[in-house]
């Protein structure tokens, strides 16, 4: 049996914390010859880092993405980790295609989502679905989420310590699913996300690179319902989306 340094040592607990997060459990071991020291160094260098910068390459290769998600789901369990559990009917943990090219990221769940126990499924909800159509897709093609699983009280905005300690959990959802495309809806979810305090006017209209993924950053769809003169600029950031994505708008949303 190898010796390993505390450095290896912790790289490799960074390794196997990693994938124990993303629910995969069996790992298959490469035979090492007699007097072969284990490359065992050099296989964990790539150790994810717990920042949000994950490179593409890094990330695991998921095979079984849906029971992936159901272990993170089960981790979270009936969860107290911060004081919107008090107020809550249902936690809300993601809905949609687990192998999707597309997913959305918002606040966190108003009434509605909080008495179905599904994101975005009221008002602003079905203005989600409509942005969607418009982009030629339909709701179960993509990965719906929020940055907290519990309904703030009032709908108020969520609470830094709120966000932060619920964001780990949207972290892994987002490791999981893998999509190419990460469209953060509103300036909680994309502040969080990027760890970029700045102005919607700053954020919008530009890419970034977010674990492994293209990010970018649109009005929050109960927003665009109190100020509807924004649904113009919320379509030119869909098209910026679109059109990295190769998708073409039905004919009835191109003349809209």
């Amino acid at each position: 049996m190898a010796n390993f340094d505390a450095t290896t040592k912790e790289r490799l607990a960074a390794r196997l914390n990693y994938y124990r997060d993303m629910g995969i459990y069996d790992f298959y071991r490469r035979p090492v010859e007699a007097g072969a020291e284990p490359e065992l160094s050099e296989q964990i260098e790539d150790a994810p880092p717990p920042a949000h910068d994950v490179s593409e390459s890094s990330l695991p290769v998921i095979q079984d993405k849906s029971s992936a998600l159901a272990a993170i789901r089960e981790d979270i369990g009936d969860c107290t980790r911060c004081r919107l559990h008090k107020g809550r009917t249902n936690l809300v943990f993601g809905v949609g295609n687990v192998n999707a090219d597309l997913m959305f990221v918002g606040e966190g769940p108003g009434a509605d989502e909080d008495a179905q126990g599904e994101p975005f499924v009221g008002r602003a909800g079905q203005l989600l679905n409509n942005m969607i159509s418009a982009m030629g897709l339909k709701r179960e093609d993509v990965y719906i989420a929020n940055v907290v699983k519990c309904r703030p009280p009032n709908n108020r905005t969520p609470e830094k310590d709120e966000c932060d300690t619920c964001s780990p959990l949207l972290l892994r959802q987002i490791d999981v699913v893998q999509p190419n495309v990460i469209v953060a809806l509103g300036a909680v979810a994309a502040k969080n996300l990027l760890a970029i305090n700045d102005s919607m006017a700053n954020l919008r209209g530009r890419w970034y690179d977010f674990r492994g993924a293209k990010l970018a950053v649109t009005y929050h769809p109960a927003y665009l319902l109190r100020d509807p003169r924004q649904k113009k600029e919320a379509w030119k950031d869909l098209q910026m989306v679109m059109k990295y994505l190769g998708l073409q708008a039905p004919a009835r949303a191109a003349e809209e």
